[in-house]
């Protein structure tokens, strides 16, 4: 088998998982509202530091000093 052929193999066992857990979070309903908890939170904090931290990158480019 190649690399190639190998690589095909793994990405489509992996995608196939990928849907299989998928369908198994969204049709239990404790895990699809821990899946959404998860997702709010990750939100909230994933954002907001970013846009943080691209003020702050923003700011030392421009030169501005305090």
């Amino acid at each position: 088998m190649t690399s190639a052929a190998a690589r095909r193999v793994a990405n489509a066992v992996l995608a196939s998982a990928g849907v299989a857990a998928a369908v198994v979070v969204l049709t239990t309903p404790p895990l699809r509202r821990l899946a959404l908890r998860a997702a709010r939170v990750w939100l909230g904090v994933s954002v907001p530091a970013y846009l943080l931290a691209e003020t702050r990158r923003a700011w030392v480019e421009s030169g501005t000093s305090a």
